[in-house]
This record gives structure tokens, sequence and C-alpha cells, in this order.
């Protein structure tokens, strides 16, 4: 799938392309090129001599132009979490897809894999047979590592690292209850929140990949969040299985963290319409029940179900990594447009959330959302 190479690469971008990152007009971009004081464009587009920007060069431009959307200087990064305990939701691919989108906004991303099946170490390039055990989170559940630092690996993707997933982490699903009853005051449900201490400070964003299963993995990702991001496909499987999720995680959360006479507090709960298909006519019922169930949280962007999707989730890639050139723009268009707009919606709680910390520095801690007390 990754021939000839065996590796990715990133994407190149046009004039344009960069001018719409930075929110500059044609006539902006142009005026800026010629002063020369960002990278210009270096790299010829394949089979044309038109030059165009490297994604490095990208994210310069929108770092200089979009300074004020990105973390202030006194915040910690947010941690997100995309949860769902049933599959095929598409959550591995919002995940990603937020990654790379909030990098192309000039963001620094970590990427944390934590579903043994290492989908989402996949679409940055990384195959299982390439991932050793302590490449992943496994050090850090058998207590052999405090802190994820000791796995964070660089992608392809210029600001975006991952830490990667194998099918050893399931080994985790043990390690963390042994630890517990060999140890009394061990919290199994607060390691990946000790853990990303330092890789807050690091990074703008961390985003984690979660098993579609209420494992101690899925646990304690949920706890380290900030952030839940929950796909849901409009459909009544789809939908009847995520009100089980907060069910069974709001019992959770009192179990472990209201008994202990503390709190779990996020900064923000989105649900996302995910694979939507406009050709199935069950779909608008199901929103409707989506929309009544979870009301402002349902993010106002809808994720349509499209062959350029399905195509490049086959090719190992997102709608970030498509080639425009051998798809339909239409097509291509629709499906990157709702997940700019989700990317920006999720922007816009990344600086509440920011603006939060930064109150809670001076004292003024509010507007949080609240579960298991």
């Amino acid at each position: 799938m990754l021939a000839p190479t065996a590796a990715k690469s990133p994407p190149l971008f046009t004039t344009s392309q960069v001018g719409e990152i930075c929110g500059l007009d044609a006539a902006g971009m142009q005026y800026r090129v010629r002063k020369g004081e960002l990278p210009s464009a270096t790299e010829l587009e394949p089979g044309k001599k038109r030059k165009m920007y490297t994604l490095a060069g990208a994210r310069s431009w929108a770092q200089h132009f979009r300074k004020k959307f990105l973390r202030p200087r006194d915040a910690g990064g947010v941690v997100i979490a995309a949860a769902n305990f049933k599959g095929g939701v598409s959550k591995t691919t919002t995940a990603v897809t937020l990654a790379q989108g909030l990098s192309l906004r000039g963001h620094k991303v970590l990427v944390i894999d934590m579903d043994p099946q290492g989908s989402t170490s996949n679409l940055f390039g990384l195959l299982n047979a390439d991932i050793d055990d302590d490449m992943t989170l496994l050090p850090l559940c058998y207590g052999t590592e405090v802190s994820v630092d000791y796995a964070i690996q660089p992608t392809y993707w210029d600001g975006v690292d991952i830490i990667p997933a194998s099918l050893s982490l399931y080994s985790a699903e043990f390690a963390l209850p042994s630890r517990q009853k060999e140890t009394v005051d061990f919290e199994f449900w607060n390691v990946l929140k000790y853990g990303v201490d330092t890789a807050r400070q690091n990074y703008d964003v961390i985003i984690i990949d979660t098993p579609p299963a209420l494992s101690y993995l899925t646990i304690n990702a949920l706890l380290a969040a900030d952030g839940l991001i929950m796909p849901i496909p409009p459909s009544t499987l789809d939908f009847t299985s995520s009100t089980q999720f907060w069910n069974l995680f709001n019992q959770l959360a009192n179990s472990l963290v209201k008994m202990q006479g503390k709190t779990k507090e996020f900064d923000f709960v989105s649900v996302l319409l995910s694979r939507v298909d406009a050709n199935d006519t069950a779909s608008p019922v199901v929103k409707e029940w989506i929309a009544a169930a979870y009301g402002e949280i349902v993010l106002n962007v809808e994720i349509p179900k499209t062959t350029v999707t399905s195509a490049a989730s086959a090719e190992f890639g997102t709608v970030y990594d498509a080639n425009v050139a051998e798809i339909s723009p239409r097509t291509y268009r629709r499906a990157f447009d709702a997940y700019e707009r989700f990317v920006d919606l999720i922007e816009e709680q990344l600086h509440i959330a920011w603006t939060r910390q930064l109150n809670a520095i001076n004292g003024a801690d509010e507007g949080a959302v609240q579960t298991g007390g």
C-alpha cells in the first residue's frame, strides 16, 4: 500500500491553498511572496511545472499569519479523546484528520494510539510489524516508565508526532489491574493522566484514539482528556450504542472519581455526525433522535460518506492525503469542506479551554462540563 518507498509522503500545497489556510486572498499572498519573508514554493507538482509548497512551508505560513489562534504562552496542551464503544463509526479517521487539520493551522500535535489494532498508526504509515513494545504505552502501563515521552515518534506529517500501538498493547488490560491489586494506593485510571504531564508543555493538542470498548485503556484516555469527541453515524444501532456509552461512563466516573471526593471536568464534550449517507432514507429520522438526545453538544457539521473518504482510507490516508487530480473536484470539496469545518469548530473549543486555563491561573475557573460529580 505504501509502495514504492514503504513510507508515506506528505502532500504539497498550491499558493491558493496556503492562502486559504492563512486567511489571505490571492493578492495578499502574491504581495507576501514577493516580499520573500516566508518559505517559497520549491517543490514541483508531479507531472507539471507548477511549483508547490511543502507541508513544512505551509505550516510556517500558518504559524506566521495565525498567531492569534495559537496556544497562549502560559496555557498547556489540551488533551482530546475520540471515543465510542462501537467500531466502524470513523473514530480513527476523526482523530487523524483532526490532527492533520490542526497541524495545518500551525498547531503542534501529539497523537496517542491506544487501540491495539493500530489503525491510527497505520494511517500515519507505521505498520504493526515495525512497532516494538517499547514504542507503545506498554512500559507506562507496566510502571517501568512514568512519562509518555520515551514513546514519541515523528511521522511523515510535519507538526504531528505519534505514540503508536500494536497488538501487544492488549497486555495493558492485564498489567493495570495487576498493579492495582499489588499496590493499595495505585490508581490504574490515572496512569495516562500523569503520563502526559510533560507532553502538555511540548504540544498544543494531544489527540487520543481509543479502543472500541470500555477497557482499562479507554478509561485512562477518558479520564486524562480535557475534551471528548464522539463520532456517531446516523443509524439506529450506532445511536443506541452511544447512549450505552454515556450510561456506562457515568457509572464509571462516579465509582472512580466521585466516591473519592473528587470531580472530573471536561472543557467540552462534542458529538460529531459521521458517515452520513445522503441516500439512506432512515438517516434523517435518526439525526432527529441524536439532536433531541444530545442537544447543543452536537457539532454543527456532518461528515458525509463519500467515495473520496472510502478511497483515501483504503490507501492508508485521509481526505488531507487525497490526490485531488485523481478524483471528482465536487466530491472532494464536499468531504474536504466538512472536515475543515469540523477542525475549525474544535479549534474554537481549544481556545475556550486555553482561556479557561488562564482564568484558572487568575482564580476565575468557570464554564467546565462536569461528569461523575
